[in-house]
């Protein structure tokens, strides 16, 4: 093991699904946002983590126990621009899943072709994490997929969203914001991030996960989350996407239940045509509509 692997602290295993939630999800629900990996796949290096393996066997296992009819498998930036473990996913169940996928700006027009036709809909910027692609990369690569209706996924730090309008401008393809943008849920700020995320979905084609709490905050108990998502879903839940995140990568000291996550999201969304929207109707007219 080189110097650079050691760095890259083990993620801790997901916990096994032990119970249901207390309600279903909504028939036909969509996991927007998951990632597998395999045994003996090349790690990228540098990385921010190394992952347990998790493989799409065991996705749909757990999706099937939950009810989730479908899913968008994300690139995660442990694999940098090998994208071969995701696209065996897709190989696997291409009527059950598309994928988000992590590619060079000046990937050829014929391999983004290639891609689309095997389940690609979006590439994935992320500025938190090695080996993820910068904001830099953005219009280059929003020049190449816009023609075919994909869509740039953005994993970024919290204060680059108020940027992200006039970085993106003139760009013609929707953006989706992974969790929350990582906010922070502290009473006093809340207000102020949860309407930038609005003027976000106002101004532009731009959807915002509600998924992973335990990202941006340690306390499970914090109602903070329950509350953004409440809020956001009273004005904008046509541009809401849900997520399981699993299998919770990049996490040392505790990890969540998964049915517990979900009775999180239910708690904040208390109408049943909004939930339709959030699990269902956003995520299959972004990634399945074609």
């Amino acid at each position: 093991m080189s110097a650079a692997d050691m760095e890259a602290p083990l993620c801790l295993p997901r916990l096994p699904l032990t119970r249901l939630p207390r309600a279903a999800l909504p028939q036909g629900t969509v996991d927007t946002h998951f990632h597998v990996f395999r045994a003996g796949a090349p790690l990228n290096t540098p990385r921010s983590y190394t992952p347990d393996i998790a493989t799409i066997a065991d996705w749909i296992e757990f999706s099937g126990s939950l009810g989730i009819a479908r899913g968008v498998l994300v690139q995660p930036s442990v694999y940098g621009l090998d994208n071969r473990v995701l696209l065996e996913a897709l190989a696997a169940y291409p009527d059950r899943l598309r994928g988000i996928v992590v590619i060079d700006p000046e990937t050829a027009e014929t391999e983004i072709e290639r891609l689309d036709r095997l389940g690609v809909r979006g590439v994935r910027i992320n500025t938190r994490n090695k080996g993820g692609l910068s904001l830099a990369a953005a219009r280059t690569l929003a020049e190449s997929i816009a023609p075919l209706g994909w869509s740039l996924q953005l994993q970024i730090n919290p204060e680059q969203l108020p940027d992200i309008a006039a970085a993106l401008s003139g760009i013609r393809l929707p953006i989706v914001i992974d969790h929350l943008g990582f906010i922070p849920l502290a009473t006093e700020t809340r207000s102020r991030h949860v309407d930038g995320l609005r003027r976000l979905m106002d101004a532009a084609d731009t959807y915002v996960k509600v998924t992973a709490p335990y990202r941006l905050t340690k306390d499970m108990n914090d109602q903070g989350f329950a509350e953004v998502g409440h809020a956001l879903a009273a004005t904008h839940a046509e541009r809401l996407l849900w997520g399981s995140d699993w299998p919770h990568t990049e996490l040392w000291d505790g990890m969540p239940d998964d049915a517990e996550l979900i009775e999180t999201m239910q708690a904040a969304i208390d109408d049943p045509t909004m939930a339709e929207k959030i699990f269902v109707r956003n995520a299959e007219a972004l990634f399945f509509g074609r």
